[in-house]
């Protein structure tokens, strides 16, 4: 998960996945060019996040929809 910690969408998204027991590593782009210039590449040069990536595949929560996590993670809506 791509994120930045002044992200309101990244911390809704974080909870989101915290609530329903869902592990996964976040990766800070405001410290990392390199992750940075990934985000911008898989989104068309748009600096957009949360950028999750799962199994090689991206995609970006933002702005932050719950029922679009949930059917892209394969999760349950409600925890």
């Amino acid at each position: 998960m791509y994120t930045t910690p002044w992200c309101s969408d990244c911390r809704r998204a974080k909870l989101f996945l915290n609530e329903r027991g869902v592990k996964f590593e976040e990766v800070n782009i405001d410290q990392s060019s390199k992750a940075e210039a990934l985000v911008l590449q898989v989104n068309h040069g748009r600096r957009k996040i949360p950028t999750f990536e799962v199994d090689g595949r991206y995609f970006s929560s933002s702005p932050f929809d719950p029922y679009q996590l949930a059917e892209e993670l394969n999760i349950p809506l409600n925890s």
